[in-house]
């Protein structure tokens, strides 16, 4: 099986920004602990304020799987949506 690898990038209203980071890196350091993941770090880049990127590494499909269908998921999803303006993932498999 091939790891997976998630590059997650949020534009983020400006008034839920430093918000929104506490969230996404309390959702990381959950995520860390779970089966199968592998890497989950919060990235804020130097340009582009309203940014924010999640990458992640799941050991196989299941693992990854396994983390989306978590009832937290859904909650973490329901609380942040209204904050976002726009969100773009990309998911690559790494040999």
């Amino acid at each position: 099986m091939s790891r997976i690898m998630i590059v997650v990038e949020f534009e983020v209203k400006p008034e839920h920004r430093d918000v929104f980071i506490e969230l996404m890196k309390g959702h990381a350091q959950r995520s860390r602990a779970e089966d199968g993941c592998q890497q989950f770090d919060v990235l804020l880049p130097q340009e582009g304020q309203s940014r924010v990127f999640l990458v992640e590494a799941w050991r196989d499909q299941t693992a990854l799987d396994v983390h989306l269908k978590l009832p937290a998921m859904a909650r973490l999803r329901e609380t942040f949506a209204p904050w976002v303006v726009n969100t773009k993932a990309t998911r690559c498999i790494a040999d």
